[in-house]
């Protein structure tokens, strides 16, 4: 296998890897499926485009910037124009009650029904209270505890230093606690 073809296999790997957390990071920044969907295939071409010869160990942090890159340009064109956007997208995501459309949380299966409910309780207030972060809060938590980054690649991706990072992971982690705390 050539040198290209091995890179490319690895890259493909990679971002099927990343895929479904990139997007669920790009949806709670814009808290609009379309629009983060959009994000997170510009985030991969531009990955592609740009670093794809770079040493593999650098794509997480790179791909991270490149996407949280994409999030601060959504955010600095305008909410007010994607406003009614958003709402019709909330209300084609409803049920045939009208009721919002359950999330797919893959891994959250449990042997008891009450436990199914109380865990699915928990991942819709941490989902929420997530979203109510400010951007650089939710970048810090999103980045360092569920895509495991250490301090410096998240400080890379966000463009800020290490003792920004660890002060809004500091913020959103006790503003969740704060929220979550019933399901303790």
């Amino acid at each position: 296998m050539t040198d290209d073809a091995e890179t490319a296999r690895r890259l493909d790997r990679f971002l099927a890897d990343v895929e479904r957390r990139a997007f669920r990071i790009a949806e709670l920044a814009t808290r609009n499926r379309d629009d983060a969907l959009d994000i997170v295939q510009d985030a991969m071409l531009k990955l592609v485009q740009k670093y794809a010869q770079r040493n593999p160990d650098e794509w997480p942090p790179l791909f991270y910037r490149i996407l949280n890159n994409r999030i601060n340009d959504w955010h600095r064109r305008g909410k007010v124009s994607r406003g009614w956007l958003s709402w019709w997208s909330d209300w084609k995501t409803r049920d045939d009650e009208g009721e919002p459309a359950e999330p797919d949380f893959a891994g959250a299966e449990a042997d008891e029904p009450m436990q199914q409910l109380a865990q699915s309780a928990a991942m819709q207030d941490l989902v929420e209270v997530l979203g109510e972060l400010p951007q650089r809060q939710q970048q810090a938590f999103l980045l360092r505890i569920w895509e495991g980054l250490d301090v410096a690649q998240t400080a890379y991706a966000m463009k800020c230093s290490e003792g920004s990072v660890k002060t809004h992971l500091s913020r959103a982690t006790a503003r969740l606690r704060e929220h979550l705390e019933k399901h303790r």
